[in-house]
């Protein structure tokens, strides 16, 4: 089944960032390659449940099995221990991936309290962007009174762009609401409220 972001990333923002960017043709043009979702429950007292609430909440937000992440070492003050389950991650791809992020822009993020956008300085040099979620009640798959624990994860938007500048152009087109496009939005629109409309402007002819 067509997932709507894509046609629309098909149909409008291949020709915009085309226009925009003076690609030559569309293979050019920069697209989202994987969306990698991770959380780390830390140092949880109850890490085996707490792992077991991770992994279920992560499933239900991206609709995939997630894969436990596990300790690459050994670190004495955390007390965690070489190949200890620390977390989990879902890789996704394809149709599933445009879903996911038609979701979290559309329906997730502006679910956030007080939310002015989000942070246009998480590019990593690569034009990769990475997000960080508080807990998992901002998606309406989660049910509020079913939530065991706040679960934080990061979002890390993979694209093919080789620069920010040109992955931040995509995902603007995208409709990611970065906070600084929100802000010079929020301004323009303050400066047109205050703006005088014809019939109050003085009368130049006027004594």
């Amino acid at each position: 089944m067509a997932v709507e972001l894509h046609e629309t990333y098909k149909s409008r923002v291949v020709p915009a960032l085309q226009e925009k960017h003076g690609y030559r043709n569309m293979h050019e043009v920069p697209h989202v390659q994987k969306v990698v979702v991770n959380t780390c429950i830390g140092s949880a007292a109850d890490g085996k449940q707490a792992l077991e609430d991770a992994k279920a909440e992560l499933a239900l937000i991206t609709g995939q099995k997630p894969a436990e992440t596990r300790a690459k070492k050994s670190i004495a003050n955390f007390k965690l221990r070489k190949d200890q389950a620390i977390g989990a991650k879902v890789t996704l791809r394809g149709a599933r991936m445009y879903e996911f992020l038609e979701r979290l822009i559309q329906m997730a993020l502006p679910r956030i309290r007080d939310f002015r956008g989000v942070s246009a300085r998480a590019f990593d040099g690569n034009g990769n962007y990475t997000l960080g979620v508080v807990d998992q009640s901002i998606f309406p798959e989660v049910e509020l009174d079913r939530i065991k624990r706040n679960i934080g994860f990061d979002v890390t938007i993979v694209t093919s762009a080789t620069t920010d500048e040109q992955a931040k152009a995509l995902l603007m087109e995208l409709g990611m609401p970065f906070s600084d496009k929100a802000k010079r939005a929020a301004e323009a629109a303050a400066a047109e409220s205050v703006a005088p409309t014809p019939e109050e402007k003085p009368n130049e002819n006027q004594a």
